[in-house]
């Protein structure tokens, strides 16, 4: 999503990095470009002029033009100011209260509504939390035929009962049926509407008034820009919504309405979707989210998904194997086939360092790791687990069966033998995952 600011801050902060030394008329030239690429990827022109007061107001300053690194420094500054606006931490799920917790998803038709509900049951499910999923739009006969699938493909409750005929009435009979169940949370989705109307908002308000809802959730299309502020402006009087979920933060949008919506609003983005199945949401991490903005990457969210991948049977079972020194190339392309699970290869290269990224690409990555895969599947059973026995003839068999070269096959070798030393010297160290990581790069490097 944030590839067009990513771009231009890179190059913004390349030329900060080469300075030895700032002056305050240099600081003015950075922030007058970094005004204009936030005004051009659709940051309100409020938000721009609040930000770039406060870094120059903190850039200019002795500590920032006197250090060793000033570039480094004012880069700092402005990531720091851009984690604040986006709240400055991630804000947790308010689950507590009587049971079973309530959970309001409002919005406008189109911004993903239903479909973030059912994603948040599911992730409510995953963390122990017994959900159940409701829909109060009586009006739309589809939207709980959606839900009752979503649902279903989630393997999360659905209630409805036909003889409901308002919105109150459905979560008071849902509320029951929870209790029956033994649900913990109920998840509701509301009805929405192309344009906000009135009847809409009167609805929602009754709803709240009569009901404790632990969450009241704005949701909001990260795409619409400065439609999205208008639209939580709208809310605001009626819902008073207690957090934001953002969708389609994924796509190629031109991002800072991300920046406007927070900050012009003031309410916490507690989850953010990312991408169209039902697993792809996640929890809201500002300083995360300020680094990908920034073309520092997201590296800690990539961790985190290689970490999820793997099961703890998985791992044990790999413990042992580096324990006793057999790890071989079968391990080494399960590794592969596990990260190529994650996600597409752009969404893993989006939480990358820019400097890595461009690397990467230069390397044509995608198809690189197609390679590696190409090359060990043409291995026998015993070339892989011993693949010191691979001599020159078995190499040209090999590279003549995955429609490589010589040459990628002997770079395959080199690269898992460093690969395994690696290995070795982070299980020493107790860095599991500091060796992911750089195992994951490695395997995009062929």
């Amino acid at each position: 999503m944030f590839e067009q600011l990513v771009e231009k801050f890179s190059g913004i902060f390349k030329k900060l990095r080469s300075k030895g030394k700032l002056s305050e008329q240099d600081v003015d030239l950075v922030l007058k470009e970094l005004r204009m690429v936030l005004l051009e990827s659709d940051v309100h022109f409020r938000v721009v002029k609040d930000l770039v007061n406060r870094v120059r107001e903190r850039a200019v300053g002795r500590d920032v033009l006197d250090s060793v690194t000033p570039g480094e420094m004012v880069i700092k500054t402005f990531w720091e100011e851009i984690k604040n606006i986006l709240g400055g931490e991630a804000h947790s799920l308010n689950t507590t209260g009587n049971i079973p917790v309530l959970h309001l998803l409002v919005g406008l038709q189109g911004s993903g509504k239903t479909t973030t509900a059912a994603k948040l049951a599911s992730w409510l499910k995953k963390r122990g939390i017994s959900p159940l999923l409701v829909s109060t739009d009586t009006r739309r006969p589809a939207a709980k035929e959606q839900l009752a699938i979503l649902a279903h493909n989630s393997g999360v409750a659905f209630f409805d009962d036909s003889s409901c005929v308002t919105p109150l009435s459905m979560i008071q009979a849902a509320m029951s049926a929870a209790r029956e169940k033994s649900a913990d949370a109920i998840v509701v989705d509301t009805a929405g509407r192309l344009h906000v109307e009135k009847d809409l908002l009167a609805e929602l308000r009754e709803l709240i008034g009569e009901m404790a809802f632990q969450e009241r959730f704005l949701v909001l299309d990260a795409t619409t820009g400065q439609e999205a502020v208008k639209v939580a402006e709208t809310f605001r009087d009626w819902v008073d919504p207690t957090g934001l979920i953002l969708t389609k933060i994924d796509t190629d949008a031109r991002g800072g309405a991300v920046l406007s919506i927070v900050a012009q609003t003031g309410w916490p983005v507690k989850l953010v979707g990312v991408g169209e199945k039902l697993e792809q949401l996640e929890v809201f991490h500002p300083e995360r989210m300020a680094s990908r903005i920034l073309g520092m990457g997201d590296t800690l969210t990539l961790i985190e998904k290689i970490e999820r991948a793997i099961d703890e049977d998985e791992k044990r079972k790999i413990q042992k194997k580096v324990e006793k020194k057999e790890l071989d190339l079968a391990d080494f392309l399960e590794e592969l086939r596990r990260i190529k699970n994650l996600g597409s290869f752009d969404e893993l290269m989006g939480m990358l360092p820019g400097h890595v990224k461009v690397n990467v690409s230069q390397l044509d990555g995608e198809k690189s790791l197609q390679r590696v895969e190409a090359i060990i599947q043409s291995m026998t059973p015993l070339e892989r687990s011993q693949p010191g026995i691979i001599n020159a003839s078995r190499k040209r068999r090999i590279s003549s069966g995955s429609g490589t070269s010589v040459q990628d096959v002997n770079k395959l070798l080199k690269q898992f033998e460093d690969f395994r030393k690696l290995w070795k010297q982070m299980q020493r160290g107790g860095k599991t995952t500091s060796f992911r990581r750089r195992g994951f790069l490695g395997m995009g490097g062929l």
